[in-house]
C-alpha cells in the first residue's frame, strides 16, 4: 500500500498557508495543489471541503458567496496558527517535495508499463500473423497488414488512454458540483443524453 500524499494534520496547515497567499474558492486550492505536485496528484473535493469546514469551525477561516462559488479567506488566527507552527510547515514542503518525486516514480513505472506491455502486444500480433500463414493455403501476409495491424492496435491504446483521461476529468468536475450541492438530475440526463450522442457521431464516422 502507498504511502499517504499528506501526513495525517499536514493537508489542514497546507490549506492554511495557501489561503494566505490570498482567498480562494475550493476548486482554486485544489487546482493549486495539483500544480505544487506537477500533475501527479490532485486531491478530491471530498478530501479538501471537510478540511476547509473544520478550519471555519475553528475561526481560521471565513468563506462568502462569490456568485456560484465560495470563497474562503485566512483570518487573523489563521495567520497567528501559521506563525507558530512555520517550523512544521517547512517539514510539509519537504515531505511534499518527497511525495512529488515518490509520485512521479510511480508515474514513469506505469508509463514504462504500459510501453512494455504494447511491445508484448505488438509481438503478439507478429506471431499471430505468422501462425496464421503456416496454417493457412495462400500467400503470406504482406508486411503492410503487419504495418496496419500494429498500427490499429497502437491506435486503441491511444483511444484508451484519451478515454480515461476524459473519465477522469469529467469525475473531477462532477464530484466538485455533487459536494458543492449543484448536481441535479437535469445535468445527469444531459450528460447521458450527450455521451449516447457522441457515441452515435463516432459510429457515423466510422461508418458502423
Amino acid at each position: 500500500m502507498n504511502p499517504p500524499v499528506f501526513s495525517h494534520g499536514s493537508l489542514r496547515l497546507y490549506l492554511l498557508s495557501l489561503l494566505a497567499e490570498g482567498a480562494k474558492h475550493g476548486y482554486e486550492l485544489i487546482q493549486a495543489i495539483e500544480q505544487r505536485f506537477g500533475g501527479t496528484y490532485s486531491p478530491s473535493a471530498g478530501t479538501i471541503y471537510p478540511r476547509l469546514s473544520k478550519l471555519e469551525e475553528e475561526g481560521l477561516v471565513t468563506k462568502t458567496a462569490d456568485g456560484r462559488k465560495t470563497v474562503y479567506e485566512i483570518t487573523d488566527a489563521g495567520r497567528a496558527e501559521l506563525g507558530r507552527r512555520e517550523s512544521e510547515l517547512a517539514d510539509i514542503e519537504a515531505e511534499v517535495t518527497d511525495s512529488v518525486r515518490r509520485l512521479a516514480d510511480e508515474v514513469r513505472s506505469g508509463v514504462n508499463a504500459a510501453l512494455k506491455s504494447l511491445r508484448a502486444d505488438l509481438a503478439s500480433a507478429a506471431r499471430e500473423s505468422k501462425e496464421h500463414a503456416r496454417f493457412t493455403a495462400g500467400p503470406a501476409p504482406a508486411s503492410s497488414d503487419l504495418d496496419a495491424l500494429a498500427a490499429s492496435r497502437f491506435a486503441l491504446r491511444e483511444a484508451e488512454l484519451a478515454i480515461n483521461e476524459f473519465r477522469s476529468a469529467l469525475r473531477g468536475e462532477l464530484r466538485d458540483l455533487a459536494q458543492r450541492g449543484k448536481l441535479a438530475d437535469s445535468a445527469v440526463t444531459g450528460l447521458r443524453t450527450a455521451l449516447d450522442r457522441a457515441r452515435r457521431e463516432f459510429q457515423d464516422a466510422l461508418g458502423r
